[in-house]
């Protein structure tokens, strides 16, 4: 049983009976000496997909739930659906987009890397990687001379994602974006 100071994204949790995948984690120090540091976790039914946020003490005890992590790959996509193919076992899940809309700017057809978490047979969620090299699409040319300064301008990567990036980039070239903040990072 995990303590909520414990829990990371992408855990899963029972609560009232139900599971719960956690998609963020706030934590809000205390102003005062005698304040508790308090955890707000937003979370996603994983048999519903309803968000749900709850409000927690550090040394809380929460009921975790068994679950696997398993190396899978994005086989397509089709309008509301994706597939997903377990690497190791070669088990397809087919789940709605809706499910993994939050990571599907960040990942790619036959793209490694990506985890899935299941409990019982079922596919409660993806997680992508801490960061991804995508190509630049569309953006505004470079500009000759500019430098790494803090000055940037919108990109369109080939997923979709628009990005803030260096104004020295141009189409074509290839980028690492952090999957945790949705940011630019550094040339790939």
């Amino acid at each position: 049983m995990p303590k909520a100071s414990d829990l990371k994204k992408g855990e899963v949790i029972a609560i009232d009976g139900n599971r719960y995948v956690v998609k963020d984690i706030q934590v809000k120090s205390p102003s005062s000496r005698s304040g508790n540091t308090l955890y707000k976790v937003a979370f996603r039914n994983a048999v519903t997909k309803q968000k749900f946020e709850q409000t927690y003490k550090g040394d809380e005890m929460l009921e975790a739930v068994d679950f696997s992590k398993r190396p899978v790959q994005l086989l397509f996509q089709d309008a509301d659906t994706c597939t997903f193919m377990d690497g190791e076992t070669y088990e397809q899940f087919v789940v709605d987009k809706s499910l993994v809309a939050d990571e599907l700017h960040y990942i790619f057809d036959g793209m490694e890397g990506i985890y899935a978490l299941i409990a019982d047979e079922q596919l409660l969620g993806v997680e992508a990687p801490a960061t991804v090299e995508l190509d630049v699409v569309d953006t505004a040319p470079g500009i000759k001379g500019a430098s790494a300064s803090a000055r940037t301008k919108p990109a369109t990567l080939s997923t979709g994602l628009v990005v803030q990036v260096p104004e020295y980039l141009e189409p074509g070239e290839r980028v690492k974006i952090n999957t945790q903040t949705g940011k630019f990072v550094s040339r790939a």
